[in-house]
């Protein structure tokens, strides 16, 4: 296969797989949104999705978010994990949004980095599923699958998210890297992966990624 025709396979496959995309964490705006995946660092989604409705019945906008104190928003999150910096980082952020942006989520990657506990990943989601201007955030998941398929060389996230946005079409990243970490996560997990149903890989896997998971078979 030569490298278009693995990258035409991953596309082909996916929207097979996932013609429609369901967004992982629950959210009705772009401010929910925000706090979601900001909630969603070293967390996982269905515990987000549990605690976000307990959070937003108190506060879903920004206005209403700085009526409650640091202590708590944390005790609310706290299940999250990481909540001491969770909890300033909303406080913090829905008072800037206020401040500067008249209550509105900024929708360039300069507004959104700016703010506390907001790094390029949670921008690049905020960007494309709020807004649905073009971004590829890469997880955990589409780190594991841009190696295990031979499409980056896995350094670090930063130089993967440039292999992804190289090598596929801009205006399919939105839909892609949701599909992605689907697939991740039901057909290529880090833990527990079989090889037999994980047909991408399997078919245009780097030969490396394919040998060890045979040996560990053995």
């Amino acid at each position: 296969m030569t490298k278009q025709e693995k990258v035409d396979f991953v596309i082909n496959t996916l929207k097979g797989l996932y013609p429609e995309i369901p967004i992982p964490l629950d959210h009705k705006d772009p401010y929910t949104l925000l706090i979601a995946v900001l909630m969603s660092a070293q967390s996982t989604d269905v515990r987000v999705n549990q605690i976000t409705p307990l959070l937003f019945e108190r506060a879903d906008n920004p206005y209403d978010m700085i009526k409650l104190s640091v202590e708590e928003i944390r005790e609310i999150i706290k299940p999250v994990g990481l909540s001491p910096m969770k909890s300033k980082g909303i406080y913090g952020l829905s008072h800037i949004l206020i401040d500067k942006y008249n209550g509105e989520v900024p929708q360039t990657y300069e507004g959104l980095e700016e703010l506390p506990a907001v790094g390029h990943k949670t921008a690049a989601v905020v960007l494309s599923q709020a807004f649905g201007i073009p971004a590829f955030p890469v997880d955990t998941h589409i780190h594991r699958l841009m190696y295990r398929w031979n499409l980056t060389n896995g350094k670090n996230v930063v130089q993967t998210e440039k292999d992804a946005k190289r090598i596929f079409p801009e205006e399919l990243w939105n839909d892609l890297h949701l599909q992605m970490i689907w697939y991740g996560r039901e057909y290529s997990p880090a833990r527990g992966w079989d090889m037999e149903k994980d047909i991408i890989t399997k078919t245009i896997g780097r030969k490396t990624v394919l040998d060890d998971y045979y040996k560990k078979k053995k």
